[in-house]
């Protein structure tokens, strides 16, 4: 089951537009996310947060005029309207998930979004953050990124855990063997890379990368 989660980052309504002609069988909206499906006439089929940058009003309407699901949390509390959102559709189980509004200004937001997807890592689902410019996955043991579905033209890899062991880039413009990364002075190493062929194969014996792809 593919969910489309719409956060209440930055989104950039051309890129959300589009992706809504996909077949997603949930449309899970955070918070502010559910002002943007307002605007655009987008029914989620299930609305979350502490609604502290939702308009009442909004809120309102689609508990009166839609069948959505709409879990209210208390602001103070454990984990982040999109954590919520991304457990929400593990929990319904998903088996592909998208999240857009998971970057802007908000560093720190951006930064939390990025250890959220640790949990649908470890349950085998595919996550990534989707912007205009990035999409940002974790990857552990192997990948593969095929130029003709690559997002932009460059790629970087950071480690997500202390150490990432054995990292080895097959395909790539500057590739690695068995390299060890870690996030004591190295980790920038694997910033803006390129695929010299058809496809670059990732590889690491242990440990969790971060992988962004990027569109200048």
């Amino acid at each position: 089951m593919r969910t489309l989660i719409i956060s209440g980052g930055s989104i950039d309504t051309d890129l959300a537009l589009e992706l809504l002609k996909e077949p997603y069988e949930r449309k899970i909206a955070v918070d502010g996310g559910a002002g943007f499906c307002y605007e655009h006439g987008i029914t989620p089929t299930e609305i979350v947060g502490d609604f502290d940058t939702l308009d009442a009003k909004i809120l309102n309407w689609y508990e009166e005029h839609t069948a959505a699901g709409i879990r209210r949390f208390n602001p103070v509390k454990d984990a982040t309207d999109t954590q919520i959102a991304v457990e929400l559709a593990l929990e319904l189980g998903s088996t592909a998930i998208t999240l857009l509004g998971g970057t802007g200004t908000r560093l720190d937001h951006v930064l939390g979004n990025i250890q959220t997807l640790y949990l649908p890592l470890v349950r085998g689902v595919d996550c990534q953050i989707l912007d205009r410019h990035n999409r940002i996955r974790l990857i552990r043991e192997r990948h593969v990124i095929r130029k003709s579905e690559q997002y932009g033209t460059c790629f970087s890899l950071l480690p997500y855990t202390e150490d990432v062991y054995g990292v080895t880039l097959r395909g790539a413009r500057y590739p690695l063997e068995e390299h060890h990364m870690t996030v004591y002075g190295t980790g920038s190493l694997g910033v803006s890379n390129e695929i010299a062929g058809e496809q670059v194969e990732i590889t690491m014996k242990s440990g969790i990368l971060v992988l962004i792809e990027s569109k200048d």
